[in-house]
């Protein structure tokens, strides 16, 4: 028999079924959500006619990320099993609702509500059901997972999450071209009953290692965790100044599709889309090691700067070929901080309070999602047609401005901060 390497029999014999059920599932739902994402606000505006299309994209992303430190009280209570399917149930009646925004037969339903009141209820209703699949996949990679495979495991998850991502526009660009741009939300609709079916016949509850005590949450819990949280003036700093890495990430879907197809005159907007995504994946390790010996809020910093010069290179170009090296640029920069941000996060918690601290990791992804798209329907609506490289030196500006918030917070905080 052949002698694997450690890492190889890690791979092979280290993690559950389970393991391997779950982050399937996190996947193709990870295809599903961002090939919907590709072409949201491009659809709610263009095909629904909708001219706030960007700032509703970025209320349906801001309530997925924010929500789930809520939805983790319905996971303690129903299990994994029960709450995962819930959230794929809710997901495929909720794109398909999305969609029916602008397929023609349900032109007449979609009226009697109000274009904007229809589109909002539904994006709520999908975003409620899909807030609930991060603790459950989160968890169940915690749970089937020991000490010793926890961090391969996590960077499983990780890479599949990008994977998915990646793989999202590419599926959507061609679902796109060939039936039009409402059934890509037909196609994740599809996609999310699958996960369903599949989570009914292959997904068992996972069990906690031996000697794990797990915490059970309930609403009066997380409400004060909240508190707990929203009083540590350090730590809501830090998240808030760093949502403006999201402000800037969450352009790649909200306005810069407008950008390639309306100025460089390109139709495939999915294909930039991906970019990112796939420099993650190819990036990530190796940044990781020549950083390794940098302290935390070093490489956030750096990876700060990264993120806000790609846009410079974008606004100065103006070509098909600097906005491929930009969105290149922007995924050295996300590859540089994402490891760190949350080794930081965890250095900020007061002892004993980890856990409770790490819930709201998620909040900048969240905040950025927001104001993103805020912001990109003033950029689309003020400069698209008549100045487009302004829209990217302000969203550099955004970046540049939070970067210099950084290092006055580390001046401010850094003594006070555990570094790593």
């Amino acid at each position: 028999m052949m002698n694997l390497p450690p890492w190889a029999k890690t791979l092979r014999y280290g993690f559950a079924p389970t393991f391997w059920i779950a982050n399937t599932l996190e996947l193709f739902e990870r295809l599903a959500f961002y090939g919907s994402k590709a072409v949201l606000a491009k659809f709610l505006i263009e095909k629904v006619g909708l001219d706030n299309g960007a700032a509703l994209t970025g209320l349906f992303a801001g309530l997925i990320f924010f929500l789930p430190v809520i939805a983790g009280v319905f996971v303690d209570k129903y299990g994994f099993r029960k709450t995962l399917m819930t959230c794929f149930f809710i997901f495929s009646i909720g794109y398909f609702l999305i969609g029916m925004a602008g397929i023609g037969f349900s032109q007449e339903l979609v009226a009697i509500v109000g274009k904007k009141l229809y589109v909002i209820i539904v994006l709520v209703l999908t975003a409620v059901g899909g807030s609930l699949i991060k603790p459950c996949i989160v968890g169940t990679v915690a749970k089937t997972t020991t000490p010793d495979t926890k961090a391969m495991g996590f960077s499983i998850y990780y890479t599949l999450v990008n994977i998915g991502g990646a793989a999202g526009p590419l599926v959507a660009m061609q679902v796109r071209e060939n039936l039009g741009i409402e059934y890509v939300l037909v196609m994740s609709s599809i996609t999310s009953t699958l996960l369903f079916l599949g989570t009914f016949l292959f997904f068992k509850e996972p069990v906690g290692q031996a000697g794990e005590v797990a915490e059970t949450r309930t609403f009066a819990k997380v409400f004060s965790d909240m508190l707990l949280v929203f009083r540590n003036f350090k730590f809501i700093s830090f998240l808030i100044i760093f949502s403006g890495f999201w402000i800037m990430f969450w352009q790649v879907f909200m306005s810069f599709p407008f950008y390639v197809t309306d100025v460089l005159h390109y139709g495939r907007f999915e294909l930039f889309e991906t970019i990112d995504a796939l420099g993650v994946i190819i990036l990530t390790i190796p940044v990781a090691a020549l950083v390794k010996k940098w302290k935390s809020f070093t490489a956030m910093t750096i990876g700060f700067v990264f993120a806000s010069l790609s846009w410079l290179v974008i606004g100065f170009g103006g070509t098909l070929t600097t906005a491929v090296i930009g969105i290149g640029i922007y995924s050295i920069g996300e590859a540089t901080q994402s490891p760190r941000f949350y080794e930081y996060v965890s250095s900020l918690a007061p002892p004993g309070q980890v856990g409770t601290f790490m819930g709201f990791a998620f909040l900048p992804v969240a905040i950025g999602s927001f104001l993103a798209g805020l912001l990109a329907d003033f950029l689309r609506t003020t400069y698209l047609t008549t100045n487009p490289s302004m829209m990217w030196f302000i969203v550099a500006g955004v970046g540049l401005f939070s970067t210099t918030l950084m290092v006055i917070y580390n001046f401010v905080f850094g003594q006070q901060t555990i570094q790593k």
